[in-house]
């Protein structure tokens, strides 16, 4: 697929851009309205903590869950953003990470076979992707029976309310300065019809301009 110079420019901006991003402390971000966790990296630390075997990552971007991640996991990435691929190669290999599988193609057109992963795992990313059922569909294929896809997203705040009606009239731009993210996505309602077994989560804010209404669970293939 061609891309542009522009289009390249601003991935390769955005890439730079999350690298700092990812050295903002994740105990510094607050959790307000959950009852089980008080920051975004508790929270984390709670779904990828235990994961074991083959676990695949959508768009990883520079790596920033490899910290919760047990380190005997056999991890694989896909990330579209090819500029994201070195930064996140040295934070693998900084923490430990050998041997990791990356691919560069998108979440709607996963490299894998058939019910080969153990665990799908997704952080702030269907909030950037084309549309949410190619994907899924996706994730449900590649996952084995009883396979489990954990996602921590924002997500569109309830409507009628303040929060909504600012990511409604933001999104136009915000889509083009956040490489693609739509900051109103209704990703939970579209989960419930994704073809899962069960789906569960919380919903909770963190304390972030725009995009502080979260998600964040486990949906069982």
């Amino acid at each position: 697929m061609h891309v542009s110079p522009l289009s390249q420019l601003q991935r390769r901006l955005f890439a730079w851009c999350m690298v700092g991003v990812s050295r903002v402390d994740p105990q510094q971000i607050q959790c307000a309205n959950c009852a089980t966790h008080d920051t975004m990296a508790a929270f984390k630390k709670a779904l990828l903590g235990q994961l074991q075997g083959r676990v695949l990552e959508i768009g990883p971007g520079t790596g920033a869950n490899f910290i919760y991640y047990p380190a005997d996991i056999q991890w694989i990435g896909v990330e579209p953003n090819p500029f994201m691929h070195s930064y996140l190669q040295d934070e693998a290999a900084a923490r430990g990470f050998c041997g990791i599988q990356l691919y560069g193609d998108s979440a709607a057109h996963l490299p894998l076979e058939n019910e080969s992963i153990d665990a799908v795992i997704s952080t702030h990313v269907l909030c950037s992707v084309t549309q949410l059922d190619p994907v899924f569909k996706e994730i449900v294929r590649v996952l084995k029976p009883g396979g489990r896809f954990i996602f921590f997203e924002h997500v569109g705040a309830p409507e009628d309310t303040w929060t909504r009606t600012l990511q409604n009239g933001i999104t136009p731009v915000w889509k083009v300065l956040f490489d693609g993210c739509y900051p109103n996505r209704d990703t939970g309602k579209a989960l419930v019809t994704a073809g899962f077994t069960s789906v569960d989560y919380d919903q909770f804010q963190l304390k972030l301009p725009v995009v502080g209404p979260h998600i964040a669970g486990v949906a069982v293939k």
